[in-house]
């Protein structure tokens, strides 16, 4: 067993900064890099994209970075594994192998979780009275099946275990959670009992802190922020682990940012409910128990984590498609910028309704005044611009198409002082609308398959 594991953070969604991982295998030492990719979102996305292209379904920064990453990975002996293979891993897997040969590497042994993706298996599933109902709602998903686009299974570590055990340099997975990627290696390395709740809590609590990337080590930080050093440059979370569960999280040295108490607390309750219930394919961590100390610049110590038994399921997160939307704005300058721009809402919305169009949805911010804050917003008399942005959403597309011929004519026949019109008329795009169930565990397994680069 090691005394000490490091896990670097290399991506917290699909969109970070491509060149993170490769600098946190090079900027120190480093055991693993996880990569996370995914949100409930991309599913959908990628579902689209594969049905395009069988070939496609996964995050496609992935083989242009594994260019960089792979000589590298393979001179320091460090392991990745990232659920970036998204609705199809395989392709993934072969992707990078492909890069592998290109640039001469001749051993090379990735391991693939799939089994997530149960978008075939709904009806036989609901036939058997797995009812994946609307966990908000209530609802029976037999009110948007034939809409649905996506339906992922949210697996654990276990079959990411599975996958190290069998060698695999790489693993590349579906839908696994975001903490999984993290607690994998610690139950890998260290030999934990995945029936040892308050481990499997530590090892889930690393895995939420590194999970976004450099969010926990001063990055869109709420407190002192002007105080964060070098954000430009800033070094992404690293969790040194140990096989008693306490992990302190630190960053590279001669890198942006800042890991402390108050950086990493930040990220601890962000996206979370009940903090006492925070539910996991893996166990339900308390963090309420959490205790956190500075131990050094840049260091700070998470231990003594309680956690509980797994629950008998598995979150599924399905997206259908909800009808269409479009989305337009203009510019109004100072004076009475605000004033402007309610009266050309004010005219816009007279127009749709004198036109007989229905919308399920329509929504208005000003941007420069309340797009953030809302019905909060303070009102000031002399702001030196306004943005007007619009967006409507309907299952009606032919609605959606004539309120982009909406817009433009407020040129010219709305408010004076105008600009910021570009881009031609809006256009109808699709809506994805997220739907969350439960399944039991029994209904589904993880399949793992690794492979050598042949």
């Amino acid at each position: 067993m090691k005394e000490k594991i490091r896990i670097a953070s290399g991506q917290g969604f699909w969109g970070d900064l491509v060149d993170a991982p490769y600098k946190q295998a090079t900027g120190g030492p480093v055991d693993y890099i996880m990569m996370d990719y995914l949100a409930e979102v991309t599913m959908s996305i990628l579902q689209k994209q594969k049905l395009k292209d069988p070939n496609l379904g996964y995050a496609r920064d992935i083989p242009v970075l594994m260019e960089r990453l792979l000589p590298v990975i393979k001179d320091k002996n460090i392991k990745v594994i990232t659920n970036g293979g998204g609705v199809n891993p395989i392709a993934c897997r072969d992707a990078i192998f492909a890069v592998a040969k290109k640039i001469g590497i001749k051993e090379l042994k990735i391991g693939v979780v799939m089994g997530d993706n149960i978008l075939e298996k709904i009806d036989g599933l609901v036939s058997k009275g797995v009812e994946l109902k609307n966990m908000e709602s209530g609802e029976s998903v037999k009110t948007v099946r034939d809409k649905i686009l996506s339906a992922n299974v949210y697996f654990g570590a276990a079959a990411i275990v599975e996958c190290l055990k069998q060698g695999a340099d790489i693993v590349i997975t579906g839908r696994v959670t975001d903490t999984g990627l993290t607690l994998a290696p610690m139950i890998y390395e260290f030999g934990w009992d995945m029936s040892n709740w308050d481990l499997m809590a530590a090892g889930t609590v690393a895995g939420h802190i590194l999970e976004c990337g450099g969010q926990a080590s001063g990055g869109n930080f709420l407190g002192d922020w002007k105080s964060i050093p070098d954000l430009a440059r800033i070094g992404f979370p690293i969790a040194e682990a140990f096989p008693n569960g306490e992990v302190i999280i630190t960053k590279h040295d001669n890198t942006g940012g800042r890991v402390s108490v108050e950086t990493v607390s930040e990220q601890l309750v962000y996206e979370i409910g009940n903090p006492k219930d925070y539910i996991t394919p893996d166990c339900i961590a308390d963090f309420t128990s959490i205790h956190l100390e500075d131990v050094g610049e840049n260091r700070v110590r998470v231990y003594d984590v309680k956690g509980f038994p797994a629950t008998e399921f598995y979150k599924v997160s399905m997206s259908y498609s909800d009808g269409y939307s479009a989305f337009g704005s203009l510019t109004y300058s100072w004076p009475e910028a605000l004033d402007k721009a309610k009266a050309a809402d004010k005219i816009l919305r007279t127009r749709l309704n004198d036109l007989g169009l229905k919308f399920d949805e329509i929504r208005t911010e000003f941007q420069g005044y309340n797009a953030c804050h809302g019905p909060l917003a303070k009102s000031y008399d002399e702001l030196n611009e306004v943005v007007l942005r619009i967006g409507v959403r309907s299952q009606d597309k032919k609605a959606i198409e004539r309120f982009g011929m909406e817009i433009a004519p407020l040129i010219l026949t709305g408010p004076p002082g105008v600009t910021g019109f570009a881009g031609g008329r809006p256009k109808p795009s699709d809506v994805v609308a997220y739907w969350p169930a439960l399944m039991p565990k029994s209904e589904v397994k993880p399949e793992v398959v690794v492979e050598a680069i042949r």
